[in-house]
């Protein structure tokens, strides 16, 4: 089955661009939380699916499989 792109209504093309930043598009994401910082109290987020590790495609191109130094184990 064809991954789904994250960002547009369109199965995946491998094109990277939500990789990047989301408050500075030349610059690869590195999880900094810098755009979810909005000096509320609280802050929500929609999650449309959870991925479980058997769950992941390991065919194609994922770019959670780097080292990003967060410390987690992705």
């Amino acid at each position: 089955m064809a991954k789904q792109c994250v960002l547009y209504d369109r199965i995946c093309n491998d094109c990277g661009e939500c990789d990047y930043c989301d408050l500075n598009p030349l610059k690869i994401c590195d999880n900094c939380g810098k755009c979810i910082d909005s000096g509320k109290e609280f802050n929500e987020i929609r999650i449309d699916s959870v991925i479980l590790p058997k769950d992941r495609d390991h065919g194609g191109h994922d770019h959670h499989d780097h080292d990003c130094g967060c410390g987690h184990n992705h």
